[in-house]
């Protein structure tokens, strides 16, 4: 669903090897290539670490050789541009293609129609077809991905959304009704305006299906198109898995399911049996997120009206994994057979299908039976008010309780994506355990061969010598070769070099010379002048309860209260001056996120205007954080925050490009956290925190009332409430940290747990940071050990575990 590209032109240049004799040219025509590149906009196709991924993918599939192709939407307005005003966060449209987009090539000859609403009718030859409803058509635009030190280049194929001309209602235009004569070229180009639309309304909830399946309506029809070409006049469609994979990223893809059958079936004429078997072997499933609202799940009832067929055929797929579930538990233990079907089913709150319906009775409680009155017809013509009960109940003007509500009847995406894949993976160790024993356990029983892990990877090239030429230089001079740019196993040679006086001295002066660029830009941004010589901490991510800026805050908070009552001697003794850098975007309509934004603006607002301290601590909020920012704050970074709830994170992929700049961690076990600090050394990585298997105890102490918070958290609330902040309430945001249960209520990611012990490593970071040779020695064992984090590596993976095609070509 999304694509994180960052800019195009020094990427582009950087994997043809031309850098040096572009900026040559360039500054011959007078232009410096820097400035140049700077011109460029950030492409709006991605919000966060899902479209970064995938952007790295495409960068290491270009790379590597693979025959891949990439597809998307073409959003005109993104997610948003990111402004910061005295009411926190704000969003504006972006504009990234108002004066068009160069890396783009319309392909006005590749467009496909896509269907909505309308009725499934049978034919006189007994197949089922879609018919009526409304139409719209994909047209393609391809951005090429070029691969480096390789002449391979891959596409990028986005879908924009437009209806043909005869669409428009040329009498209404005359008659004065603009509006209306245009309605159906609005409707259809509104369906690729906005990344993640706000989904709350019924329309909301519509447009996001109606961009889900236009994506995968218009690229499976597109693959089924070149396949048919390629295989000339015998289309045989046994071969289909055998020449396509289809990696589905996250459930926002799973239509390519049903749509796969849905072609197959009544479009190429293939039965069932066939078209099952062909989507089966065809689709993968990488789940990114153990979060159930990111579990997708839609109403029924809205998808049967915008996609009639689509749902026959889940039905019907429903249908054959309950029979599965059936032949494989029996129906001997009808408890245990109703809890995996309530779990495993890929409809929610939906009756069994007819055949099974007999199988499966749900067990009658006998208390209940023997209080059931009888129902006879002669009860039935009594009055109820004449009831003794309801007598009673008016006498005491109580109501009659009001009969429950049914639950909605649901589809659930993620339950779909893990039937009908033949590979499900999870991005991490620890996630794809948690995949297998809590999210998915069921069917990991079910199916332990589709379960593998892929742990996620970047790419090395932008993320190290295009954004950060200066280190990139000193590993090429100490290991000796630049092959560590495609080989990044090499980069563990620096490992011997650790202690060497004279790299610690050449790394010390790259990382200054990028806090530099980013003293320069900060100043740009925001007006703040901070110091080259304090420490960057910086925490840049998608702003979210479970990543946990609010404890990063809240610990700040906590340093600059103990600052407070030192005077300038003690603290200049006790605390190492610190730049505290924030950076990511909540999205529009998440409240709790935004007031998060608020509180660290009002928080950077206070400290940076406090005489006492001065350059000991400074707090920045980087507005519309992006790619391009990425490049400028990671090369500069010394410390940084990945502290998510323990369990929560998949895998993170920021984490891997702060190792590979040389920049030291603090985290919890969390995501790709514990393998990277296996790869740099325990001794490299600052722990803290709560572990995975903890959690769910330590939630429900909480409920229980048993959890007794610290007193340096309770005097950090205590603090933020009495106002020192600003006129801003921030009751509501504090209150998420109070109580013990209940919505918005009880900490349940466990700030106030993890608080003790996060100040605790705070205080040991300060230590590590005042020795330069310590620091800079664990900063350099952070590059070597994060060797095994290059997207090249992950890409081998699935091509040899779930795509099953050997690399070709390999350099």
């Amino acid at each position: 669903m999304e694509f994180l590209q960052g800019r195009a032109l020094l990427n582009a240049i950087g994997n043809l090897e031309l850098t040096g004799a572009y900026a040559e040219a360039l500054s011959k025509l007078g232009h410096d290539l820097e400035n140049v590149a700077a011109q460029e906009a950030d492409a709006a196709l991605g919000n966060g670490g899902l479209g970064r991924l995938a952007s790295c993918f495409l960068d290491s599939l270009a790379t590597l050789n693979y025959p891949a192709w990439g597809y998307g939407l073409r959003y005109r307005y993104g997610l948003f541009k990111q402004r910061i005003t005295k009411d926190g966060q704000e969003e504006v449209a972006e504009s990234w293609l108002e004066m068009g987009n160069p890396w783009e090539v319309v392909r006005n000859d590749v467009s496909y129609p896509v269907k909505f609403y309308g009725k499934v009718v049978s034919g006189s030859d007994g197949k089922r077809r879609w018919i009526g409803g409304e139409d719209i058509r994909a047209v393609a635009f391809d951005v090429p991905i070029p691969g480096y030190k390789t002449k391979n280049t891959i596409n990028l194929r986005l879908w924009s959304t437009k209806v043909l001309s005869e669409e428009f209602d040329l009498s209404a235009f005359n008659a004065g009704e603009h509006t209306k004569a245009n309605e159906a070229l609005s409707n259809a180009e509104k369906i690729c305006y906005i990344l993640y639309p706000g989904d709350e309304s019924i329309e909301g909830k519509i447009l996001r299906l109606k961009q889900q399946y236009t994506l995968c309506s218009a690229s499976l029809q597109d693959i089924i198109a070149r396949f048919e070409k390629l295989s000339g006049k015998h289309v045989n469609w046994e071969d289909f898995p055998e020449k396509v994979a289809v990696q589905m990223n996250d459930t926002h893809p799973t239509l390519c399911i049903p749509e796969l059958m849905r072609i197959l079936m009544d479009v190429k004429g293939l039965s069932w049996k066939e078209a099952w078997n062909i989507t089966r072997r065809t689709v993968a499933y990488t789940n990114h997120t153990v979060l159930p609202e990111a579990l997708e799940k839609w109403s029924l009832e809205l998808m049967q009206k915008l996609l009639p067929r689509h749902v026959e055929i889940i039905e019907m797929i429903d249908e054959e994994l309950v029979g599965t579930i059936i032949a494989e538990c029996g129906t001997e233990n009808p408890g245990l057979l109703e809890k995996k079907l309530k779990e495993m089913r890929i409809l929610e709150n939906v009756d069994l299908p007819p055949a099974f319906a007999e199988l499966i009775k749900p067990e009658e409680d006998p208390v209940a039976s023997s209080e059931k009155e009888p129902e006879t017809s002669k009860e039935l013509d009594i009055n109820l008010e004449d009831e003794p009960h309801n007598l009673q109940a008016q006498e005491n003007n109580e109501e009659l309780p009001e009969p429950e509500p049914e639950p909605p009847k649901m589809v659930r995406m993620a339950n779909l994506c893990v039937v009908c894949s033949h590979a499900v993976n999870g991005v991490a160790e620890i996630h794809s355990e948690i995949v297998k024993k809590e999210v998915f356990h069921e069917f990991f029983k079910l199916w332990p061969e589709k379960f593998q892990n892929k742990t996620n990877g970047v790419t090395p090239r932008r993320w190290i010598p295009f954004c950060n030429p200066e280190l990139s230089k000193i590993i090429t001079r100490w290991i000796g070769t630049e092959d560590w740019i495609l080989h990044t196993d090499k980069l563990a040679e620096l490992r011997k070099f650790a202690d060497n006086e004279d790299l610690q001295t050449q790394w010390r002066a790259a990382k200054r010379s990028n806090k530099m660029k980013v003293v320069r830009f900060l100043k740009e941004k925001t007006g703040y002048v901070v110091s080259p010589d304090a420490m960057f901490d910086i925490q840049v991510k998608r702003i979210h309860e479970y990543k946990r800026q609010l404890l990063n805050i809240l610990g700040i908070v906590y340093r600059y209260k103990k600052m407070k009552a030192m005077n300038s001697a003690e603290r200049t003794a006790k605390f190492v001056p610190r730049v505290c850098i924030f950076g990511g975007k909540a999205f529009a309509t998440y409240v709790q996120a935004k007031r998060i934004v608020k509180f660290i603006t009002d928080v950077a607002a206070t400290i940076n205007h406090d005489p006492e301290i001065g350059n000991l601590l400074k707090v920045i909020f980087v507005p519309d954080y992006n790619v391009s920012v990425a490049e400028l704050l990671i090369p500069a970074s010394e410390l940084s925050q990945h502290i998510s709830t323990a369990g929560m994170e998949a895998s993170g992929t920021s984490n891997m490009k702060f190792a590979m700049n040389g920049c030291v961690l603090i985290g919890t076990l969390d995501g790709a956290n514990v393998e990277i600090r296996q790869e740099v050394g325990e001794d490299n990585f600052f722990l803290f925190g709560a572990q995975a298997h903890e959690i769910a105890g330590l939630r429900k102490e909480r409920a229980e009332g048993k959890f007794v918070p610290d007193p340096r958290f309770e005097e950090v609330k205590a603090f933020v409430k009495s106002g020192v902040f600003g006129p801003y309430n921030y009751d509501e945001l504090i209150e998420s940290l109070e109580g013990n249960e209940g919505f918005g209520r009880g900490d349940y990611f466990l700030v106030g747990k993890d608080f003790p012990s996060y100040i605790e490593c705070q205080e040991e970071v300060d230590e590590a940071y005042r020795d330069e040779k310590r620091w800079t020695r664990m900063s350099i064992l952070n590059t070597a050990g994060s060797h095994k984090f290059s997207s090249d590596r992950t890409i081998h993976e699935y091509a040899r575990d779930i795509w099953n095609i050997a690399p070709v070509g390999v350099p």
